[in-house]
């Protein structure tokens, strides 16, 4: 089986999405399938075994492309939909593995060029368009949302990421043997072009080394604002009141955003205590991590459940995270430590977590990461969309 692999955003940079490009690829590939991806000219250049990685141009005078819809991604997405035809036209791909938007003119190509069609949906993307305020046309989201209902049905198998989109599209779907839920729950080392295969945590200088006598609160993501920093600075600010030998590492953002939250520690009188190292490679985002004595993730909104949130259940490490549906529809109480999205409780949190109860719940974790979201786990629910796209016919 051949699969062209259709991803619409900077392929690869550290973020949600681009995350997910790469694993799908890479388990694809390694259940013997060929697969060619498509994705923009922007974004580090990686090894996948057994991908062809193809770009369109990189338009670099344009600039970055940033989280969220955009005039220039609608702009970048017509040299995709060239692209894919002259590639549709020059090979035969019995499936198409579309991510996000994607989908839309995959959706009207399946008939012309026969292929079966999967709609790998990262977020419901009428959505995005008020989540990031990128319009509040009333039209212009209701055509979106009559193309996002079209793309389901027509598709021959969708893949959601997290339970609330999945019951989203249940509640659309008439044959809903199709649909598969596989989180985003593996984080084999990404392998950068250049980098010895195998590279991975401890594979580089390390810029922070703590003194031993010094304990380290880490959070590593991206710095959105949806992401919650503030709370956690502010929080920090008053657990460090009783916990003096603690220090917040940051990793993560680019440069404004990191600006930005140093002057909030400023403003708290907490930037001392505060590590800002910007955005860093996964190999040191992962030793950062592995180094904490807690974890975090204070997302004060959103339903998509974080990615990094799998990476802190297998760690072994006590977790404080807010108590969202992001965070829930896959933490419990049993597992992390779960807090009101609001400075005072998730200091509370960080208090809990250094004593007895953030061991054991952080025991807990690892079991229930093993038991659900393990590669192992993965891998078996990629081989089954692609046996049932084997075994159907196309819709």
């Amino acid at each position: 089986m051949k699969v062209l692999a259709i991803a619409p955003e900077p392929f690869y940079s550290p973020r949600g999405t681009p995350f997910s490009v790469y694993y799908r690829a890479l388990i694809t590939s390694q259940l013997g399938l060929g697969i060619d991806l498509l994705t923009y000219g922007e974004g580090e250049d990686v090894v996948i075994p057994g991908v062809n990685i193809i770009r369109i141009p990189r338009f670099s005078l344009l600039g970055k492309v940033k989280v969220g819809p955009s005039p220039l991604k609608l702009f970048l997405d017509i040299f995709l939909i060239i692209y894919t035809i002259r590639l549709l036209l020059k090979n035969h791909y019995e499936v198409v593995h579309a991510h996000e938007e994607a989908v839309f003119f995959c959706r009207f190509l399946k008939p012309v060029f026969r292929f079966k069609l999967i709609y790998d949906m990262h977020s419901s993307l009428p959505q995005q368009l008020t989540n990031f305020q990128f319009t509040t046309s009333r039209l212009l989201i209701g055509i979106f949302k009559m193309l996002e209902d079209s793309c389901l049905k027509k598709a021959d198998a969708i893949i959601t990421i997290c339970p609330d989109l999945a019951d989203y599209v249940n509640r659309l779907l008439n044959n809903p043997d199709k649909h598969f839920l596989i989180e985003n729950s593996i984080f084999d080392p990404i392998q950068l072009a250049g980098e010895q295969a195998g590279a991975g945590v401890g594979s580089e200088p390390q810029d922070v080394n703590l003194p031993a006598n010094v304990h380290s609160i880490v959070y590593a993501g991206t710095l959105e604002p949806y992401q919650g920093i503030d709370i956690l600075i502010e929080a920090f600010r008053i657990f460090h009141a009783n916990h003096p030998e603690y220090k917040l590492l940051i990793a993560g953002g680019n440069s404004g955003q990191v600006e930005k939250y140093r002057q909030v520690a400023r403003n708290q009188a907490i930037d001392e205590h505060c590590i800002f190292t910007g955005q860093v490679s996964q190999a040191k985002a992962k030793f950062y991590c592995s180094q904490a004595k807690v974890l975090v993730s204070p997302r004060a909104n959103g339903t998509n459940t974080p990615l990094k949130v799998y990476e802190q259940l297998a760690s072994g490490i006590p977790l404080v995270a807010t108590r969202i549906y992001s965070h829930t529809q896959v933490l419990n109480d049993d597992v992390a430590i779960l807090v009101a999205p609001n400075p005072e409780d998730f200091a509370r949190g960080l208090a809990a977590a250094t004593d007895g109860l953030g061991k054991e719940r952080a025991k807990n974790a690892k079991e229930l990461y093993g038991e659900k979201y393990s590669r192992e786990i993965y891998t078996g629910k990629m081989k089954n969309l692609f046996t049932h796209l084997d075994h159907s016919a196309r819709v």
